[in-house]
């Protein structure tokens, strides 16, 4: 880096503590998972725009599952990298794309999705040679197959002394069942040349109090989520409400086809809670439930909430919404929405709900990111002896809610063929 093009800023006070080895390391993996506030999408940007000025040979491809998610989270957070860096003038970002070029050299920042993973495999670069590869929120890619295929699009070599390719995950750890745990974290199974760490949201300097005791407040609230949010461990699968359930890539259009039975539920929330809608395919039997859409927005107004339902193609579908709000599901109808309705109030229906769903064998697409999390953290509560109780905590269970609500059309005997559906209610043994 010549001196011209050297950051303003000292690099050390902007990282902080907790990621100097995660800084300097040169491994061909790369793995943090951390916990939420951790710093470690954004010291990762920083160490990036860094490292592109740095060495004039490297170009860096970023990936998430989606392609559309990449403009709100990883560009952005690029972006804002190089203006804390007082570099950005130095940087061509092109958000239409998304692409970011180093105007000095021409090295380029690409993004990319795992929509089609093959596609990926082709990508040149005119200056340089593509080395380097973050997959952000990897924890949303379903297979180690979908990584193993852009990886090998990391490939060649440079003259250079000091090249190295390199390849960085960051995720939040979600599930000890994910295929993550096993390929850089488990020492019996894990890759060769691994770098894997992990971070908390104690080595954030910048987080204030109110983000602090929330944090910290999560381990009186919801102890085993805490672990998780809080600590970055990986969440255990012991107490789990449901196991019945995969995350699967499945065509939404086609199997919306071939079931031909929709359903959509919600919830509401405002300042703490969000609001949650959550549409599935169900299919009575083969006992089948494919969930292919989810929103998940706090702080939504009545004029959101009509909005989103609008931008959906909902007006006309049978919503059926959390009954503790009658005043947003009435304002919602004289919007529009014909045939939103109020979920049946009474003391069993949660466990009768639960059953119901775990009656069914549950496939989640990747797009729907909020519910895999929901259903990998939805535990049993225990009493003061560690003993299961068979009522759930009542916590993280938005989108869960939603869906327990939307299903009350079948279990509760509401559907269009009322006779089919109980009979297929009591064929499960529920």
């Amino acid at each position: 880096m010549t001196t011209k093009e050297k950051p303003k800023v000292s690099v050390k006070k902007l990282i902080g503590g907790g990621y100097n080895r995660f800084w300097h390391n040169k491994q061909f993996y790369r793995v943090v998972k951390g916990s939420r506030g951790s710093k470690k999408s954004k010291n990762t940007a920083l160490n990036f725009i860094y490292r592109i000025m740095k060495y004039p040979w490297a170009n860096l491809l970023v990936i998430r599952r989606y392609s559309n998610t990449n403009k709100q989270s990883t560009y952005t957070d690029l972006k804002w990298a190089a203006n804390r860096l007082e570099v950005s003038h130095l940087f061509k970002f092109n958000e239409s794309l998304p692409e970011i070029t180093y105007l000095p050299t021409g090295q380029k920042i690409l993004f990319r999705g795992l929509d089609d993973e093959l596609k990926i495999t082709s990508i040149t670069v005119d200056v340089g040679i593509l080395c380097w590869l973050w997959v952000e929120e990897a924890y949303q890619i379903e297979k180690a197959d979908k990584l193993r295929t852009v990886v090998e699009s990391i490939r060649g070599s440079h003259e250079s002394p000091d090249f190295f390719k390199q390849i960085t995950l960051t995720f939040n750890p979600w599930s000890e069942r994910h295929w993550l745990k096993e390929m850089f974290f488990d020492e019996e199974t894990r890759e060769k040349d691994v770098f894997s760490d992990t971070t908390t949201f104690r080595v954030n300097e910048w987080l204030d109090d109110v983000d602090r005791a929330r944090y910290m407040d999560l381990y009186r609230t919801n102890p085993r989520r805490a672990r998780i949010v809080c600590d970055g461990d990986w969440g255990v699968a012991e107490g789990l409400v449901f196991e019945n359930f995969e995350v699967r890539d499945f065509d939404i259009q086609e199997t919306i086809k071939r079931i031909q039975e929709t359903t959509q539920g919600m919830d509401f929330g405002f300042t703490n809670d969000p609001t949650t809608i959550v549409g599935s395919a169900v299919d009575l039997k083969n006992k089948e439930i494919y969930i292919y859409d989810e929103h998940y927005e706090k702080a939504m107004l009545t004029d959101d909430i009509y909005s989103m339902i609008q931008s959906k193609g909902l007006l006309k579908a049978s919503i059926t919404a959390d009954n503790s709000d009658p005043r947003t599901i009435e304002e919602l109808r004289r919007k529009g929405v014909r045939r939103i309705h109020r979920a049946v109030k009474k003391a069993d229906s949660i466990k009768h709900g639960i059953q119901w769903l775990q009656g069914f064998k549950i496939y989640i697409h990747p797009s729907c990111v909020h519910t895999e999390e929901e259903f990998n953290t939805y535990v049993f509560d225990q009493d003061k002896e560690g003993n299961w109780l068979n009522v759930p905590v009542d916590a993280n269970n938005h989108i869960i809610d939603a869906l327990r609500y939307s299903m009350e059309r079948y279990h509760l005997g509401k559907s269009k063929d009322a006779k089919k559906t109980h009979s297929a209610f009591k064929k499960l043994g529920l």
